[in-house]
């Protein structure tokens, strides 16, 4: 059971420019086949199909808290494409062709199906589906495949980054550099537990750190990478059997944090009349206004 708090896990800057091809490419992150989508689906499915979550539960509480933590990934890289095709069109009447632009873009979905925002789908438009989920029910082999998705997902951030100079998208992604880095980890740790296999030794892959991305460096300068949330109160705490001793790459003290980030505001998406969304006017809102006000007894 989830809980879920109105916050993004960090704050995002707000672009000076509209960018519907990069928010196009960014697509790829959210709903490719190595995507947030991906991953929280991935760890969701395994995490509730899991068994001997008593004997096995320092494995169970690991995928666990990092399926709770794509949530949030997901989130934030929907708000990332969101903000990045923020001022795409204009309002006028429909005559006007006030969306005439978007016929040039690399995603004309995003203007026609979902007024401007992300679509659960790739950089090619390509809808996200589930045979993307991996979820064998052997526990060496799925620890060794979300490891291998993590590193996937790595490589796939660090080529978007270097398509895009657009300082929401590359914000988003050296901080999902950063907290992939610690599951690709964090399932390494695992594997190692539960075979005596050494992975830490390959990371990173790709051969290089994220300190070469200047949006990483804040993140792992505060020690995001060495920080696993249980993103819970109370549960989930045997991750700490996994989650321990130093960091791989720069040997620093692992720490497991009970509970969430603090997170940042979240982004209040302005109205576009001219996708007719919300489709709410200001003589729609006075009225709701007045109900929500008799509902209340007021």
């Amino acid at each position: 059971m989830f809980c879920r708090t109105n916050r993004l896990l960090i704050p995002l800057p707000k672009p000076k420019n509209p960018d519907p091809n990069g928010a196009a490419a960014v697509q790829e992150l959210l709903g490719g086949k190595f995507g947030e989508m991906s991953t929280l689906n991935n760890y969701m499915f395994q995490s509730i199909n899991f068994r001997n979550k008593k004997k096995l539960k320092p494995f169970f509480d690991l995928v666990a808290s990092i399926t709770a933590e794509e949530l949030g990934h997901v989130e934030l890289v929907t708000t990332t494409i969101n903000l990045m095709l923020e001022g795409v069109t204009y309002p006028a009447p429909p005559d006007a062709t006030p969306l005439r632009d978007t016929k040039d873009f690399r995603n004309t979905y995003q203007y026609i199906a979902n007024a401007q925002t992300a679509l659960p789908g790739d950089s090619m438009g390509r809808a996200w589906t589930g045979d993307n989920v991996f979820n064998s029910g052997n526990l060496v082999l799925d620890l060794l495949h979300n490891f291998f998705l993590e590193c996937g997902a790595r490589t796939h951030k660090m080529r978007v980054y270097q398509m895009t100079d657009n300082p929401v998208a590359r914000e988003m992604i050296g901080y999902l550099l950063v907290r992939g880095g610690v599951h690709v980890v964090a399932y390494a740790k695992a594997l190692e537990i539960a075979t005596g296999v050494d992975i830490t030794k390959l990371v990173p892959i790709p051969s290089l750190e994220n300190k070469a991305f200047e949006t990483t460096r804040k993140f792992e300068a505060e020690g995001a990478h060495r920080k696993l949330y249980t993103f819970s109160p109370t549960d989930y705490k045997d991750v700490a059997m996994i989650w321990k001793g130093s960091h791989p790459e720069d040997g620093g003290k692992l720490e497991v944090i009970q509970g969430s980030p603090p997170g940042a505001p979240m982004p209040d998406l302005q109205s576009v009349p001219e996708e007719f969304a919300p489709g709410i006017s200001q003589e729609d809102f006075m009225e709701i206004a007045k109900r929500l006000q008799r509902s209340a007894g007021i």
